[in-house]
This record gives C-alpha cells, sequence and structure tokens, in this order.
C-alpha cells in the first residue's frame, strides 16, 4: 500500500510542477484568470502531494540509496538540496498565496486588481513568487530525479 501511496505522491508532484509551468506562461501571457485557475490546481495538487508523502513516511515506507558509490556525494547534495528548499517553499507558497487571496479580496474581481487597496498586495505577491516559483520548481525536478535514481538504485529498507 506504501508503495502505491509513493506512486501516487510522485503523479501528483509532477502535475503539480507542470501545473506551476503553465501558470507562469499564462501570467506572462496576461492571462490572469487562467493563471489564477492554473495556480490553484498546482497548490492543490502539491497539498495533495504533502499529504500522501507523510501518509507514505508514516506508513513506515522508506529507500536508501543503493547505486553505484562514484554518485553517492552527488545523489546527497542533491537530496540535502531538496530537502532544505522543500521546508522552505511551503512558506514562501503561502506567503505568495495569502498575498494573492488577499489582493483579490481587496480588489473584488480579477479586472480591477490596479485598485490601490488590492496592488500592494499584488506587488508582495509578485516579490514573493521571485522566490517561490524557483524554488519551487527546483524541488519539484529535484525531487523527481530522486525518485528516479531510487526507482533504479533504492533499496526498501522499512515498509511494503
Amino acid at each position: 500500500m506504501a508503495e502505491t501511496i509513493n506512486q501516487w505522491a510522485v503523479i501528483t508532484i509532477v502535475l503539480s510542477g507542470l501545473a506551476l509551468c503553465v501558470g507562469v506562461y499564462l501570467i506572462r501571457r496576461g492571462m490572469r484568470e487562467a493563471h489564477m485557475r492554473a495556480m490553484t490546481v498546482a497548490v492543490t495538487l502539491a497539498t495533495i502531494f504533502l499529504v500522501l508523502y507523510l501518509t507514505r513516511l508514516g506508513l513506515g515506507y522508506e529507500k536508501k540509496y543503493a547505486g553505484p558509490e562514484e554518485w553517492r556525494t552527488a545523489y546527497f547534495v542533491l537530496l540535502i538540496s531538496h530537502i532544505i528548499l522543500a521546508a522552505a517553499n511551503l512558506p514562501l507558497a503561502v506567503g505568495a498565496l495569502w498575498n494573492a487571496v488577499k489582493g483579490l479580496q481587496a480588489a473584488g474581481n480579477l479586472g480591477n486588481i490596479d485598485a490601490p487597496a488590492a496592488r500592494g498586495y499584488f506587488n508582495k505577491h509578485r516579490a514573493w513568487v521571485r522566490w517561490t516559483v524557483p524554488v519551487w520548481l527546483y524541488v519539484a525536478v529535484t525531487g523527481w530525479i530522486i525518485y528516479l535514481v531510487l526507482h533504479s538504485y533504492g533499496e526498501v529498507i522499512k515498509g511494503a
């Protein structure tokens, strides 16, 4: 069961990363409503991933690296950077989302985001996402790499 949960976690985070990329593309094209929908999908899938990942850990399912020795250092550098930035990504994403929601509430609708009451929130949202998007993408991509490495060179040490 833990292996199935792990596979669904991987699927949700891959889709979340793709939705993030689509959301960035859409906002750069000025498509605010479509951007908001894509980012809602990205955040929802990332949240589902986190629940699945924590469930998998709670079930005691873990893998350790058992691949080529010459890759060990690179793998652990990747893993450690992934863990640190994954922990940082949650507050970054919450900050970006909070400012977007508050800005939308102040604006009343996406067509009115330049209203004085909303502008400050959307400026803060932009400032947050300058950090959040690259961190989120790094965490997603390194997570996919870690999954693929452990899929090929991992050894289950707990769980079933």
